[in-house]
């Protein structure tokens, strides 16, 4: 049985970026299958991580430092642009992950999901906005009049707030979480921990 990686995501978070873009190298290095799982993570945070929105308003201006050098140095690790902060943050994404079902309904959640962190870290463009959305589909291959009536239906809607409940009922609490069997991993640097949990299944 082929080894499998549970990977729940949302656009709107850097490091969730550098996950997306590191963990796919290594899951083909170990033969493994990634079930992409797109989530709303504001949704997360309204349920069970009110905190973060308590740390944004006042933060530690030392972990708050720290932040933005950690940020820096993996993002140069990975060859990675990230503006940080975006002219607007936190961003509303949830139309951008509407997509993302749309995307993975046509074989293309690779190349939309990578369009779209790169429109908003790298570009530093709000992917709330109609012609943001627009770019990102045509990059990623994807008929414009499709995706914009796919991301109105009561399906994307349905299948954004199914897995964001599926996260918090499997414990999760922010992007990016990983699943190996039912071990948890959350954040970029814990990719190692995953590899090995993968080497291990």
């Amino acid at each position: 049985m082929a080894r499998h990686l549970d990977f729940y995501f949302d656009c709107s978070s850097p490091w969730t970026y550098l996950a997306f873009h590191a963990v796919q190298p290594l899951a083909a290095e170990l033969g493994a299958e990634i079930a992409w799982k797109p989530i709303l993570v504001g949704g997360v945070f309204n349920t069970v991580n009110q905190t973060v929105y308590d740390n944004r308003a006042k933060p530690n201006p030392l972990k708050q430092s720290y932040m933005l050098k950690d940020l820096a140095d993996w993002a140069r690790l990975y060859d990675l642009r990230i503006v940080f902060p975006p002219k607007v943050f936190p961003v509303n994404s949830v139309k951008c992950m509407r997509g993302a079902f749309h995307a993975l309904d046509e074989g293309k959640l690779v190349p939309y999901s990578t369009a779209a962190f790169e429109a908003y870290w790298g570009d530093d463009r709000d992917i709330a906005r109609e012609e943001v959305l627009a770019d990102i589909a045509a990059k990623a291959g994807l008929d414009r009049q499709r995706f914009f009536a796919a991301i109105e239906t009561d399906t994307c809607k349905q299948k954004l707030r199914a897995n964001t409940d599926e996260l918090i009922t499997r414990g999760g609490f922010g992007s990016p979480t990983m699943f190996v069997g039912s071990s948890m991993f959350f954040g970029n640097d814990r990719l190692p921990l995953v590899k090995a949990a993968l080497e291990a299944s």
